[in-house]
């Protein structure tokens, strides 16, 4: 995929891999962090295996709910996980595939190296994406998992 399709967001978070992991894949944990605040996360729901549907719905101050569906490509325990938007789940096509987000967690001088790499169907989501905050609302996102990852 060409790199003017990808959005990136890392940070050097001071807790371990598994508990970042964690933080990705167990649904109580997912509520607490997944919308940058002051929305909520009042669904989340993980299927986690390749192909399993994970259903994540954010709510805005206003009430606005905001489906996220996906599906899992690649899980890696504690070290990757991969799931697109093209499919709502044990590959059912979404109808309109937006992106592909590709998570790792990598050792780094004792701490961990989130990265979230999202990959676009075209030039057009991408800017979209970018339009909608990706930078700021993926990168409070990432300070409320670092927080959250920190204290269990």
């Amino acid at each position: 995929m060409p790199a003017e399709h990808e959005l990136v967001l890392t940070r050097l978070i001071d807790a371990p891999r598994e508990k970042l992991y964690r933080c990705w894949t167990e649904p109580s944990l997912m509520k607490q962090w997944f919308a940058p605040a002051p929305y909520t996360t009042p669904v989340a729901e993980v299927d986690l295996r390749v192909g399993g549907a994970s259903k994540i719905v954010m709510r805005s101050p206003e009430g606005q709910e905001i489906p996220c569906p996906g599906t899992y490509l690649e899980i890696v325990p504690n070290r990757k996980l991969v799931f697109t938007d093209a499919y709502t789940g044990d590959w059912n096509p979404s109808g309109k595939p937006f992106m592909t987000a590709i998570i790792t967690f990598d050792d780094e001088d004792g701490k961990t190296r989130y990265t979230a790499r999202v990959r676009h169907w075209s030039a057009e989501d991408k800017k979209t994406h970018e339009d909608m905050g990706f930078h700021p609302g993926w990168g409070q996102c990432a300070d409320q998992l670092a927080a959250l990852a920190k204290k269990i």
